[in-house]
């Protein structure tokens, strides 16, 4: 069993939990003494050394964002705060078999399973999902057909990004180009011609692709 936390130092553990699942690392000492109004950062270490004492945290001295959390098996009323995939520094992100007009994205018969991604290569509030490529049309921007992208709701977008874009009943993986008020959504392979965006209403933009994932068999 975990020892009983103060209210300091379980204040102090939940602000580094939310900080790194806003930011996907931990905060430093000095963002730590900030937030608390502690003057010292040999003050916030002795807060630090009390919860590496008491099996939550474990500290990488010679780092200055070294924090981590310890593994622990053994549920508590403190450890209830934590889910499994933030204690091991992951994400999952849902792997959608579909993407369709008037049905939330991340609806329950959407979904196919997920896929386990490193908390540092991605924020918890990105509110990700995975989609797997059909086609070829994107082979020059590295991306092939059975890939999954990794794809933001949230991040804006700008020309030049790759997006995923659903065109009536169709969702596709393009290049995002803007101009003279006209979006174009642009192949990455010269066998494909661009698509104009005459009829606004058949499009909407569902997010930016911010990673691939890809086996090798």
């Amino acid at each position: 069993m975990k020892k009983q936390l103060t209210d300091r130092q379980e204040e102090i553990l939940v602000f580094i939990k939310q900080f790194r699942e806003e930011n996907g690392y931990p905060p430093t000492l000095r963002e730590i003494g900030k937030k608390f109004e502690i003057s010292s950062t040999f003050g916030v270490k002795r807060h630090l050394d009390a919860l590496v004492k008491k099996g939550y945290l474990n500290i990488e001295s010679n780092a200055s964002r070294g924090i981590s959390f310890q593994r622990d098996t053994e549920e508590s009323q403190e450890t209830k705060l934590f889910k499994i995939e933030d204690d091991y520094g992951f994400h999952k992100v849902p792997i959608l078999g579909r993407v369709a007009a008037g049905v939330p994205i991340l609806a329950e018969e959407n979904i196919e399973g997920s896929i386990v991604v490193d908390s540092s290569f991605m924020k918890k509030s990105e509110n990700c999902f995975a989609l797997k490529v059909k086609g070829d049309s994107m082979i020059n921007a590295g991306i092939f057909e059975g890939d999954l992208v990794i794809v933001s709701s949230k991040r804006d977008v700008v020309n030049g990004d790759i997006v995923v874009a659903l065109l009536e009943d169709d969702a596709t993986v393009k290049t995002y180009e803007l101009k003279n008020k006209m979006i174009r959504l642009l192949p990455q392979n010269p066998n494909y011609n661009p698509i104009e965006i005459i009829d606004i209403e058949s499009f909407k933009l569902i997010g930016k692709v911010i990673g691939i994932v890809r086996w090798l068999n």
